[in-house]
């Protein structure tokens, strides 16, 4: 008898403190402060969205026009009907081909992008659809704050130059939680990359690589000085550009990198409270390389 009043002690004791810890404010407020990076898997292209602390969606770019449906339906899936920011890092149709149908699907509430102009069909597509619904626009400044979530420290690094490229134009963005740092790098090149790690702090657990990984970006020098512990590189299995350049991988492995590549992992989701993280792929990478490609 004394071991069964024993048992029920123990048992009422532990619902005392669960519910004594899961009524607490303080409990509740960290639950609610994780934020989530999604590396969506849009082929030969770029499209992250990210769910911040405080619920804000912010969507950066959103791959070549066939793959508009494929982030509207995965936005959709994650329950989202607003779009609070988004971010069009330059006009490359393999970043905002896809953009679009997110836009005549969501409502935006605003639009970064880089200013830089390009005379092609996605281009116009894109534009187009932001006159249409006369969705307000910001150009990007460099070193300028966005300002979406007081938790967060999101900082642009590159911006538009008359004298540059699409790529070299790209916005490139360090977003920082608490301990835990991400570089979206967007297409940038070599001296985009040397002048921002001589003006700015690019120290960062997780790098989105630039240009899908390709020889004109990604120098040894600027890796060294990111030191990433992840490396997101997106990109097709089959792209006709020789995405990426073993050169890169080389550098990653050297320096002791995680790589994760929507090629093989397809869909990527990073978790983070602001001090650990937790990364969850769609597929393990043997299935990725068996599946067709994007």
């Amino acid at each position: 008898m004394l071991q069964y009043k024993r048992l029920f002690a123990l048992i009422m004791l532990f619902f005392l403190v669960f519910a004594a810890v899961d009524k607490s404010p303080t409990y509740a407020k960290q639950l609610a402060k994780k934020m989530d990076v999604h590396f969506i898997n849009v082929g030969q292209g770029d499209s992250i969205f990210i769910k911040t602390p405080n619920g804000k969606n912010i969507l950066i770019d959103a791959g070549p026009p066939r793959a508009g449906k494929i982030v509207v339906q995965y936005l959709k899936g994650l329950g989202v009907d607003k779009l609070h920011l988004v971010i069009a890092t330059h006009p490359d149709r393999d970043h905002i081909g896809g953009l679009p149908a997110v836009l005549n699907t969501f409502e935006v509430e605003h639009i970064l992008d880089s200013g830089k102009l390009h005379v092609t069909r996605a281009y116009a597509s894109y534009m187009n659809e932001v006159r249409r619904q006369e969705i307000p626009m910001t150009i990007a400044k460099v070193g300028k704050h966005i300002s979406i979530d007081p938790l967060l420290d999101f900082r642009i690094l590159n911006g538009y130059g008359k004298r540059k490229s699409n790529n070299q134009s790209s916005i490139a963005l360090k977003l920082s939680y608490n301990d835990v740092d991400f570089l979206f790098l967007g297409d940038i090149e070599d001296r985009q990359e040397k002048k921002i790690a001589q003006k700015y702090d690019v120290r960062a657990e997780i790098i989105k690589i630039a240009h899908h990984g390709s020889k004109t970006s990604s120098s040894s020098k600027f890796l060294e000085e990111v030191d990433p512990s992840v490396a997101i590189i997106s990109y097709s299995k089959f792209n006709r550009f020789g995405h990426p350049v073993n050169r890169v991988i080389e550098k990653l492995i050297e320096l002791n990198t995680h790589i994760y590549s929507t090629a093989a992992f397809g869909d990527l989701v990073i978790y983070t409270e602001g001090k650990n993280y937790f990364i969850y792929p769609q597929k393990s990478p043997l299935q990725g390389i068996l599946q067709d490609a994007n």
